[in-house]
């Protein structure tokens, strides 16, 4: 690593890991709560279950975009960070304020808004949490020797990211205010800023590990935030289809919906692109192969599959059943959770100075987790196609349809013992990787760390 101050990200790296595999935790509780053993019931109700596995989803996916930003912010620039003390301040109290908002689910302590259960005093901390973060990132770009296009856009992607938070802290009597100013947090996250964060990520890694020219990489990187700003917003349409609000949100949501999986698409042949192209074999081909998986499976799952079940004609029959799970799992999979696992890869063995993106745990951690999160994604649907048929067509009642399709999540609990298997395997990895090293490069080769680890 080229800068000391770099070294906080891996509190956040770590942090994030310690949640996804918590997270694991509560997705095996709903899993058997669907095969019809949820044995945990007067302890963990399935509701309480299902905020914590959501919302543990967003904490650590953030968490991943901190401490990704914390590295990658430093090295756009061209300098330390402003202050490594608050940064490890704000990191503290990230996690205090997550804990306490996990632990109030336990306790009924949450407000029942879909992946905004959070309590509303916690709302605030993390207003002034945000705000810490994106002060010392801010200050530290603003006074760097450099602008990059790369470090700009996941700039830009994180405070837009944290303005949208702040329509979902409106108090509305009206509940279908409250949907549609919901959607604004919600989706615009996901399917919008969020976006722009993976393609500025995905935008330096490949820079860094494919060696093709930074101007070429960031004009791709152009057209992909054009394509998303596009899409994505208007795109927020096909959530207010059956929520009370006017019916030329059919029309906005079908068409933009439609054009969505195009952002994509885009960033898929872009990473292939420039991955063909580059003539650098960096030799920590694992990284890259995160970086590619992240870009072709996000169009899979966020693209493809989004579309495919976001059209009126079939959002009429699928919204609110399991095929929404279907998308949601290969989708946050693929465009955010790989994004971040690619940025671990990369970062560790320059943190550590150890040669450990070789062998076959790394390898095996990657093929597990995919096959697994594929053969997940499987099962979801097959299970929410039988809902619908079953409750949209057929009309059987929903408690019924659930126990009928019982058998469905045999097969995701053991694809998920696959994806769980892979994903321990990643975590071993980045424990034997150990705490960061002192050690700072003075040259901008950072292929002297590979090479002086390796030998």
């Amino acid at each position: 690593m080229k800068y000391q101050s770099q070294k906080v990200a891996y509190l956040f790296f770590a942090t994030s890991l310690l949640l996804l595999c918590l997270q694991l935790v509560y997705g095996f509780i709903l899993g058997f709560a669907h095969m019809g053993f949820d044995v945990l019931h007067d302890w963990i109700p399935f509701n309480t279950a299902r905020a914590t596995h959501t919302n543990l989803l967003v904490v650590w996916l953030l968490c991943g975009f901190m401490g990704s930003a914390y590295w990658v912010i430093p090295d756009e620039s061209e300098r330390e960070l402003v202050s490594v003390k608050w940064a490890v301040i704000q990191w503290a109290s990230f996690v205090v304020v997550g804990v306490i908002a996990l632990a109030g689910f336990h306790m009924n302590w949450w407000e029942g808004r879909k992946f905004l259960e959070i309590p509303r005093p916690l709302d605030y901390f993390v207003v002034i949490n945000v705000l810490l973060f994106l002060g010392l990132i801010g200050a530290t770009a603003w006074k760097g020797k450099r602008f990059t296009t790369t470090g700009i856009t996941l700039i830009i992607g994180l405070v837009s990211a944290a303005l949208l938070y702040l329509p979902g802290m409106i108090h509305f009597d009206n509940q279908v205010f409250d949907s549609y100013f919901r959607w604004w947090v919600v989706h615009l996250w996901v399917e919008g800023v969020w976006e722009l964060i993976m393609g500025a990520l995905l935008s330096y890694l490949l820079i860094k590990l494919t060696g093709v020219d930074r101007e070429v990489i960031e004009k791709w990187l152009y057209v992909i935030v054009g394509i998303t700003f596009l899409s994505g917003i208007l795109g927020t349409g096909h959530h207010y289809y059956y929520i009370g609000a006017p019916e030329y949100w059919l029309m906005i949501g079908g068409i933009f919906s439609a054009l969505e999986p195009l952002a994509f698409l885009g960033m898929a042949i872009f990473a292939m692109a420039m991955s063909r192209k580059g003539g650098r074999k960096h030799p920590n081909r694992i990284a890259l192969r995160w970086t590619l998986g992240c870009a072709v499976l996000s169009f899979v799952g966020a693209g493809f599959l989004g579309m495919a079940h976001t059209l009126p004609q079939v959002n009429l029959w699928t919204h609110g059943t399991l095929v929404t799970a279907m998308h949601g799992h290969l989708a946050f999979w693929g465009a955010y959770a790989m994004i971040v696992f690619a940025m671990i890869m990369y970062v560790m063995p320059q943190m550590t100075g150890r040669n450990l993106y070789n062998g076959w745990l790394p390898e095996w951690a990657f093929l597990l987790s995919n096959i697994g999160m594929i053969a997940m994604t499987g099962a979801f649907a097959v299970a929410g196609i039988a809902q619908v048929y079953l409750e949209r067509k057929v009309g059987m009642d929903f408690l019924d349809v659930q126990e009928s399709i019982e058998v469905h999540f045999l097969g995701l609990v053991l694809a998920a013992v696959l994806f769980t298997a892979g994903i321990l395997m990643f975590v071993w990895n980045f424990v034997q990787f150990g705490i960061p090293q002192n050690d700072v490069l003075t040259s901008d080769d950072e292929e002297g760390v590979y090479a002086e680890a390796t030998a």
